[in-house]
C-alpha cells in the first residue's frame, strides 16, 4: 500500500486527481487515535496522512476566529490560543496527536460539550478536496455554500467518507480565569438524576458533568465550573449548598485532584482492547448501566463514565473472552434501542470488527447519507465501507 503525505492544498488536490484517474480507493489518516472507529474499510490502494499539513493560515484573535490547516494537533492549537487568552472549547481524548481534521472527521467532543458544544458546534468553514481533486469551500470568509450544502455541517462526523479536509475554520472563547470542580462520591443513578435536575432548577450551567463508575451501582460524579473568578466562586458554593440540601456529601477537589479525575474519564474513552459509545436520555442513567451489566461483567478493568447532562455514556476494558463479546455487545445495543438511544462500537479486538456492525441499523435518514456519498464520492473509492450502513 502506497502511503503519502502531501504539504499544502495544493498537493493535496493534485493527489486526489490522480488517484480518481487511477480509480484508487483511498484511506485519510491524521493523528490515528480514532483508526479503530467504524467499520473495517475496504482494500485500499493508497492512504493519505494529513500531518504536513500543519500550518496556522489565518488566525484573527480580535474575532476569536482562527484557520488552521487539518493536520495541527489539538494541543498545538491550544497552545497558539491560550498565549491570546483564549482556547477551543473542544477536550477530546490524545490532545498531543489527535488532529483538527480528524475531530472534524469523527465529530469530536469532550465533557466541555455540556458548555461549548463539541466541534461541529464551533465548526465554521472547511476546505475539502474532494475524490476528483476538486477543492469546495465554504463557511468562514465564504458566504455562499458549495452546491447549496452546509459543507462544514455535511463533512463533521463523516468520517473521510466525502473527502479529505484540508483545513479548518474555528470558533475561539476567551479562556476562562478560574475553574472549580467538586465532587460528589457514592451516588446511585437515580441521585445522579436527581442531582443534574436539581442543577437545572438552580440555574447552575457547569461546563461539564460527569458521573464515574466506582463499583456495583454506584457512581462518583464531578461538576466543573469555568468563567471569571467571582461567578466560579459564586457557583460552585451553591452547588456545593444544593447537594447538602440534597443530603450528599460534596468535596471540592484541588488542581492535582480535578486534573486527575478528568484524566480518569479521558481513560474510559481512549483505553480498553474494547471501547464503546452509549446513548440515551440524561434521565435513562440506570436503564442505561442495566443494559451494559453482561457486556462489563466480561470485561477486566472495566469503566464507564456518563456525561450526565448530555446522555452520552462510554464504557470499555478488557474482554475476558472475546468470543463471547459480540453476544454480549448485541444485548446492549438491542437494550439501548428499546430505550430510544444506540450504541457505537468505537474499538475492538479484529474478530469481533469483522462480525460485528460498529454503527448498527442505518437512521431513517440514510437515503440522504446515500444521496452525499453519491455526489461526493460516486466511484465510492473514499474509506468505502467504514461508515454508516458500509458508506
Amino acid at each position: 500500500m502506497i502511503s503519502y503525505e502531501p504539504s499544502s492544498i495544493e498537493a493535496c488536490a493534485e493527489l486526489l486527481s490522480e488517484c480518481a484517474r487511477d480509480k484508487r480507493r483511498l484511506g485519510f489518516i491524521g493523528g490515528g487515535t480514532a483508526l479503530e472507529l467504524g467499520n473495517p474499510p475496504g482494500e485500499l490502494d493508497a492512504v493519505i496522512r494529513t500531518r504536513q499539513l500543519n500550518h496556522i493560515v489565518e488566525y484573527a484573535p480580535e474575532d476569536q476566529v482562527i484557520v488552521a490547516e487539518a493536520g495541527v494537533t489539538l494541543s498545538q492549537l491550544q497552545s497558539l490560543a491560550r498565549s491570546n487568552g483564549q482556547w477551543l472549547g473542544v477536550d477530546a481524548p490524545h490532545a498531543d496527536r489527535a488532529t483538527l481534521g480528524g475531530l472534524v472527521a469523527v465529530g469530536g467532543f469532550g465533557p466541555r460539550r455540556a458548555r461549548y458544544g463539541g466541534i461541529r458546534d464551533l465548526l465554521l468553514g472547511v476546505a475539502l478536496v474532494r475524490a476528483d481533486g476538486a477543492v469546495a469551500k465554504s463557511g468562514g470568509k465564504v458566504v455562499k455554500n458549495v452546491a447549496g450544502f452546509d459543507l462544514p455541517k455535511v463533512v463533521c462526523g463523516s468520517l473521510g467518507s466525502l473527502g479529505l479536509i484540508a483545513h479548518v475554520t474555528l470558533r475561539l472563547h476567551p479562556l476562562p480565569k478560574a475553574s472549580a470542580t467538586l465532587t460528589l462520591g457514592e451516588l446511585t443513578p437515580s441521585q445522579v438524576v436527581d442531582t443534574v435536575r436539581g442543577l437545572r432548577r438552580a440555574q447552575l450551567e457547569p461546563s461539564s458533568v460527569v458521573a464515574l463508575r466506582t463499583g456495583e451501582g454506584r457512581f462518583e460524579l464531578g461538576v466543573r465550573f469555568e468563567g471569571f473568578a467571582r461567578g466560579v466562586e459564586r457557583d460552585a458554593g451553591r452547588f456545593a449548598d444544593l447537594a447538602e440540601a440534597m443530603g450528599s456529601s460534596c468535596k471540592p477537589l484541588h488542581e492535582p485532584e480535578a486534573e486527575a479525575f478528568w484524566l480518569r474519564q479521558d481513560a474510559v474513552r481512549s483505553q480498553g482492547q474494547l471501547r464503546v459509545r452509549i446513548a440515551a436520555l440524561p434521565t435513562q442513567l440506570a436503564e442505561v448501566q442495566d443494559r451494559l451489566a453482561p457486556l462489563l461483567a466480561g470485561l477486566r478493568a472495566a469503566s464507564f463514565a456518563w456525561y450526565a447532562t448530555l446522555g452520552i455514556g462510554f464504557a470499555s476494558g478488557e474482554p475476558e473472552a472475546p468470543g463471547l463479546i459480540g453476544q454480549a455487545l448485541e444485548a446492549a445495543r438491542a437494550g439501548a434501542r428499546r430505550l430510544g438511544g444506540s450504541l457505537v462500537v468505537e474499538a475492538a479486538p479484529a474478530a469481533v470488527r469483522a462480525s460485528f456492525d460498529a454503527w448498527g441499523p442505518p437512521p431513517s435518514a440514510f437515503f440522504i447519507m446515500q444521496g452525499l456519498k453519491q455526489r461526493f464520492d460516486p466511484d465510492r473509492r473514499l474509506n468505502a465501507g467504514r461508515f454508516v450502513g458500509g458508506l
